[in-house]
């Protein structure tokens, strides 16, 4: 019987890693030698944030994305916590906000200024009291606005609604005690109406974000789970831990039936964590080792065997966290569609990693770039809370196309489409949110916030519709601060360009509403 190799057709056959240069990365960076199982680091397009050595409490460092090279030691720090600081989040929706959580029990919320950071921040925006234990795990909502989830040692899932004036919240929306030990991860589906868990006590949980109600548990003995993820809209959960021969293992599990994994693989035998990552536009998963240097990534599809092993990025530096660039953050003019930020404390050093699709032509590759998800939520606190449920709006990474930065502003109602005019609206390469309907009081209203905007003077205009103000920052006085100076006007230009466009674009919408309307009364 002959033997006949299994060739598969893709795209991201050939993708590779690469490192980048040494002036592009961040040294001297005094990384934490904290030796609990988190990222450390969490990144956007305007700051790389990361958890630092801090004498008499916890903190973490905030430093500007393009400010690469040796870092000043005496730079400012986030530190209010009274203990070590074990998980940083961004806030999806807004570059400025960043939620910790720490060994003192508390959860805090900060907003970080618009301009360079000048001295130590101590007072938080809002701070979050409810555990009675330290605070491992924190993990924003995907869609719904100012919505927390925090989980702590004392075996307690939290659901927060920042959507309040209040500095200090005591009482959370929701607590889930469903869970007999540590919840060791967390992770959303894409609209956030399933959260998945795992446990110290080797169990997946599948539960309802609302209602905390345990919807499916996984038991199965011989896969000790460390990490849990959901691989997007495919219906499927990867998961990371340990075999019985305490080898590093993964699995692949069908999100309706837990009783027994789809497909569970030896690694190899190092003791590191395995930390997972999933891209759900290119259907790609990267498997990034705590402890080495490797980052192995996987192709998944939706029938067997599921998960097809692309290649392994290696390197001698071992990283102790990893963090994450959102997909709007990246440089789609050299075909990234991914980027990782090692953390080496060996050498004090955070290391830039892109994965490149090898491609020859310099133009906008829309093959490895369709819609992503935006800066924008789908939903209020309230109407999340309320029971609705609304995909992540989506957005173009066309250069050009349409706003993709997070800038701290609320929701907009949007305008009626026609089911003539769809398609023109997807060509113009902004946010496309479903189901969304407008009234035509709610289309007057709008006409009357574009002429009440027009109004304005030019400079409050800039204020409300950009994420940083050229006039706020001191006048440069070192090459690095008039470097930093030139990428800040260089993206208010391009703001406002989006800006420009994203008006043009209501007005046709708000035109084409009116005609209808007339034509309905008519």
């Amino acid at each position: 019987m002959s033997w006949h190799p299994q060739y598969r057709s893709s795209k991201f056959r050939h993708v590779y890693g690469k490192a980048a240069s040494k002036e592009k990365c961040y040294d001297c960076v005094p990384i934490t030698r904290n030796v609990h199982d988190n990222h450390f680091c969490a990144v956007n397009p305007h700051f790389i944030a990361v958890v630092t050595e801090c004498a008499g409490g916890g903190a973490f460092l905030v430093i500007p994305i393009h400010q690469t090279g040796k870092l000043d030691p005496h730079y400012p720090k986030i530190c209010g916590h009274k203990g070590s600081v074990l998980d940083i989040k961004w806030n999806p929706f807004n570059d400025f906000v960043i939620a910790s959580c720490s060994e003192d029990t508390t959860v805090k919320i900060w907003d970080i200024p618009k301009h360079l950071l000048t001295r130590n921040i101590t007072n938080p925006k809002k701070e979050l009291l409810g555990h009675v234990r330290r605070v491992g795990l924190i993990e924003w909502h995907p869609t719904a606005y100012n919505i927390l989830f925090s989980s702590g040692y004392d075996y307690k899932i939290m659901v927060w609604n920042l959507d309040t004036k209040e500095a200090v919240i005591s009482n959370p929306v929701k607590i889930f005690d469903a869970h007999k030990d540590v919840v060791l991860s967390m992770s959303f589906n894409t609209d956030g109406s399933l959260l998945a868990t795992a446990c110290r006590d080797r169990k997946i949980r599948l539960i309802d974000p609302r209602s905390g109600a345990v919807l499916q548990e996984a038991s199965y003995k011989s896969h000790k789970v460390n990490k849990v993820l959901f691989l997007g809209n495919m219906k499927k959960l990867f998961s990371t831990g340990t075999s019985r021969w305490n080898n590093r293992q993964i699995a692949l599990w069908d999100q309706d039936d837990l009783s027994v994994p789809l497909l569970e693989e030896d690694l190899d035998g190092s003791s590191g964590l395995l930390f997972p990552f999933y891209d759900s536009d290119t259907h790609m998963l990267y498997v990034v080792g705590k402890g080495d240097g490797n980052i192995r990534y996987y192709e998944i599809s939706p029938e067997k065997p599921y998960l097809n092993y692309l290649m392994e990025y290696r390197s001698h530096l071992p990283q102790k966290g990893i963090g994450m660039m959102p997909k709007r953050g990246l440089e789609v003019s050299a075909c990234e569609i991914f980027r990782f930020y090692k953390l080496i404390p060996t050498k004090n050093l955070i290391e830039p990693v892109s994965m490149i699709v090898p491609r020859r032509s310099e133009s906008y590759q829309e093959d490895i770039y369709p819609l992503t998800t935006g800066a924008q939520p789908a939903l209020t606190a309230q109407e999340w809370l309320n029971g609705i449920n609304k995909g992540p709006l989506l957005v173009s990474l066309r250069p050009g196309s349409g706003a993709v930065n997070s800038l701290p502003q609320f929701l907009e109602p949007e305008p009626l489409l026609t089911t003539t005019d769809m398609s023109q609206h997807q060509g113009w390469g902004g946010g496309m949110p479903l189901e969304n309907m407008q009234k035509p009081s709610e289309i007057e209203d709008s006409w009357k916030q574009l002429k009440a905007e027009e109004k304005l003077p030019k400079n409050e205009q800039m204020c409300l519709s950009n994420g940083f103000d050229v006039f706020e920052y001191p006048l440069p006085k070192t090459e690095n601060e008039l470097l930093q100076m030139f990428y800040r006007q260089q993206e208010e230009i391009r703001r406002l360009r989006e800006l420009v466009n994203q008006r043009d674009v209501q007005i046709k919408q708000l035109k084409l509403e009116l005609r209808n309307l007339c034509m309905d009364t008519g």
